[in-house]
């Protein structure tokens, strides 16, 4: 596997004195004139700013981005041993909406259908689990109001509605032109150069449905669960699908400042066994999380041969940057709550774990028009499931940070599948 980097480097400053940081990576590279976060509206670098050769400094989250040749970045190394004002420093990576390349309509259609045929492929070898299947009633789709994922969390028997609360998706963008979120407090910013928040892509639009959208589909089924919540449309991942962790952190900085209770992450890069975590973003969920904002991101779908020869393998480790500890990873399942082949487990002790579940195989969603709707698969329709249910708790009980994290862990479903593979289990909504 070869990590995709953009030669730009990130740099973790400390939060409690970052005048210092800054200085101090001023003195170990020689450049001056670091733009900052705060001096722009909302604490959101310009796509220009962020596409530029200049460093910038992420004030909310304590990160740098610094262009660094090989002697500058051996300075900012030689500085974070010493512990001289800076904390870590590593590339900056290229990362995807999940399991694609290169997105397109069509693209995704044949990526769901090449899904399908994978769990169809599968899914009768998993017969031989059946010890540790997990013995529930499926839930009820003999009807059409409603997706599955809706009834097996709960949703349907919840008396909240995310009101008030903000909700980020960082993604592909949003169609501002979309019916179904006709009337709907919408907040957006693009953090790819070049490229507006219109998404020409899909991914985003299909998440922010299944987080946020209607509560009374003009079409059934219903597929939308915080349907009276404020969403806040980050487009982090370019109509192709791709973007770096700079516009990443621009989107999640943006987010905290505007007092998102939740951030929805589908994106990532895949992690090899013996990988460990990212010290920056581990910092990053933590600052982020004492500012009240919960990132939920997805485990990542590389593990396409769970099943060998008859046999059953190890799943591919959490993605980057799930893969850290304060972010919430989240795995896929299936409509008969088996987790799903494609989705990534807990494989590295020092590289983060799954936390909870969502459902993830054949979800229904919103979809750019003309399409409207469109139902794929992944741990990235996984995660937007957990963020629309954690704006629920977030109205319930006024939880925000590390609080609202554990309200989602206390009443997820428990699961006899491995936590490795699910978690605590299957997020639930509340009552």
């Amino acid at each position: 596997m070869t990590i995709e980097t953009t030669g730009r480097y990130l740099v973790l400053l400390p939060e409690e004195d970052l005048g210092t940081g800054i200085q101090a990576l001023s003195n170990a590279t020689g450049i001056q004139g670091i733009a900052r976060a705060a001096d722009f509206e909302d604490h959101a670098f310009t796509t220009a700013e962020l596409d530029s050769p200049n460093a910038s400094v992420f004030d909310r989250l304590g990160v740098a981005v610094v262009p660094l040749d090989p002697d500058q970045a051996q300075s900012v190394r030689a500085s974070t041993a010493a512990h001289t004002g800076l904390l870590a420093i590593q590339p900056e990576r290229v990362l995807y909406a999940l399991g694609q390349r290169g997105l397109s309509a069509d693209y995704l259609r044949g990526y769901r259908d090449a899904t399908t045929h994978l769990y169809d492929q599968v899914e009768p070898q998993q017969g031989q689990q059946a010890a540790h299947r997990h013995q529930v009633d499926s839930p009820d789709f003999n009807d059409c109001k409603a997706t599955w994922g809706l009834k097996a969390t709960r949703v349907l028997d919840s008396t909240y509605s995310g009101l008030g609360i903000k909700v980020a998706v960082l993604d592909t963008g949003l169609d501002l032109d979309h019916p179904d979120f006709a009337g709907r407090v919408i907040q957006s910013r693009s953090f790819i150069n070049g490229e507006a928040v219109q998404d020409r892509n899909g991914h985003g639009t299909h998440c922010i449905g299944t987080a946020c959208g209607p509560k009374d589909s003009p079409e059934l089924p219903r597929y939308g669960i915080a349907y009276n919540a404020d969403i806040f449309a980050g487009k982090v991942l370019s109509d192709r699908g791709s973007g770096s962790d700079s516009g990443i952190l621009a989107g999640i900085e943006w987010a905290v400042n505007n007092g998102c209770a939740i951030i929805s992450m589908s994106l990532g890069a895949p992690t090899q066994p013996g990988d460990t975590y990212s010290p920056i973003y581990e910092r990053v969920g933590q600052r982020a999380l004492r500012n009240g904002s919960l990132i939920i991101a997805a485990a990542g779908n590389e593990s396409t041969d769970r099943v060998t020869g008859g046999r059953m393998v190890p799943p591919n480790p959490v993605g980057y940057p799930a893969n850290a500890p304060t972010l919430m990873a989240v795995a896929a399942l299936d409509n008969q709550l088996q987790v799903a082949p494609f989705s990534n487990g807990t494989i590295n002790l020092d590289g983060g774990q799954v936390d909870i579940a969502g459902p993830g195989v054949d979800i229904h969603s919103t979809w750019p028009m003309p399409d409207r709707y469109l139902s794929i698969s992944g741990t990235s329709m996984a995660t937007p499931h957990v963020a629309g249910i954690a704006a629920l708790y977030a109205e319930a009980t006024g939880a925000r940070g590390m609080e609202l994290w554990a309200w989602l862990m206390r009443d997820a479903q428990r699961l006899t599948l491995p936590g490795t593979d699910v978690g605590i289990g299957l997020v639930q909504a509340p009552m």
